[in-house]
């Protein structure tokens, strides 16, 4: 059987998980609707006590199982003071920097569950006031929260119901061009969640036999450190974290093919299972790259690290600007999930 990706669909199910808000640590929504799909195609899944989903589709062989992950959490921030001005002091959630949200907006979500709006300024953005605005470090005590309300002391944020903590996210600003690109935020990683979410689906609905039990793990807690590394069934022998590639001076990967990493900064992924995937590659007519990503660490670095005896490895589309406003194409999506397919269809490496 071959499999018809469906890029319309996909694109549309990328542009409804990105615009969840789901900053690590706040993912309930995005997990409650990733739950509802599988619940909608019939497909078994457990939640962990971390709030992450396993979904599981049984294969010939029940003894040696294999495992994908994909993660649903995304960059973020918290409250961590309100001002005197009323203006809010951020802490970031995730591994990126200040100018990457400058002049973004976001929402503050309140303990009620419902949020606020505002804008993340440097304090110095207005030029005509201040000498420094181009030069001035941004950094947490530079960078604040413009709120949308008439509030200017710390009584008037509190009246408002926010309070240090809450969790703050940022506008995706999704948009699909007739070109073929796909830019917003949080495509990191949740442009892989789509994939791995449709194939699930493929599977459930037209009932092909895998040759080993698989599990497709959602992971919440990726981008601080610890997402995919608990939970993973004993009889897991193979361990692939679909996440971005990682694209810029020096590196192979771009956004017109699947990357396939070789080695980030945990270390070298297993080197069967990468040559695997990459033949995989090769005998599918599927184009790809091979690349080292110098500042990343993924799931299943984490679950080696965690101690896990498995073999890992790691694909997934090639991303621009990771951390900031991202942007892919559809032909690095089209060949990510070929790669997927092709992937949970071949043998087991020995």
């Amino acid at each position: 059987m071959t499999y018809q990706w469906n890029q319309n669909e996909t694109v549309d199910l990328l542009k409804e998980l990105v615009e969840i808000p789901s900053p690590s640590g706040y993912t309930m929504d995005v997990m409650s609707k990733i739950s509802a799909l599988l619940t909608q195609w019939n497909v078994e899944y457990k939640t962990t006590h971390k709030g992450a989903v396993i979904a599981t589709i049984p294969g010939e062989n029940q003894e040696q199982h294999r495992l994908l992950t994909a993660h649903v959490d995304t960059l973020g921030a918290m409250v961590k003071e309100i001002k005197p001005s009323g203006r809010l002091k951020l802490s970031l959630v995730g591994g990126f920097k200040f100018n990457a949200i400058e002049g973004e907006n976001c929402l503050i979500h309140k303990a009620d569950g419902s949020t606020v709006s505002g804008t993340i300024l440097l304090h110095q953005t207005t030029v005509h006031v201040y000498k420094d605005a181009g030069t001035a470090e941004r950094n947490a005590d530079n960078m604040e929260v413009r709120l949308d309300e008439k509030a200017f002391s710390k009584d008037d944020v509190r009246s408002l119901g926010i309070e240090v903590g809450d969790f703050v996210s940022f506008q995706p600003r999704f948009e699909a061009t007739s070109s073929g690109y796909v830019k917003s935020r949080h495509l990191d990683d949740k442009a892989s969640t789509a994939l791995v979410l449709q194939l699930v689906k493929h599977l459930s609905e037209t009932k092909e036999q895998l040759p080993y039990t698989t599990h497709f793990y959602i992971s919440n807690n990726e981008e601080i450190g610890y997402g995919g590394n608990a939970s993973i069934p004993l009889e897991t022998q193979e361990y692939i974290a679909v996440d971005m590639g990682a694209i810029g001076d020096g590196q192979e990967s771009d956004e017109y093919t699947v990357s396939i990493c070789a080695k980030d900064s945990s270390g070298p992924y297993h080197y069967g299972l990468t040559r695997h995937l990459i033949a995989l590659a090769q005998t599918n007519s599927i184009d790809y790259k091979v690349d080292i990503y110098p500042y990343y660490g993924s799931d299943a670095s984490a679950a080696i690290s965690a101690g896990h005896d498995i073999k890992h490895a790691l694909f997934g589309p090639g991303i621009e600007a990771s951390h900031s406003y991202e942007r892919t194409h559809i032909d690095s999506l089209k060949a990510a999930a070929a790669l997927l397919y092709a992937y949970v269809l071949s043998p087991l490496v020995s």
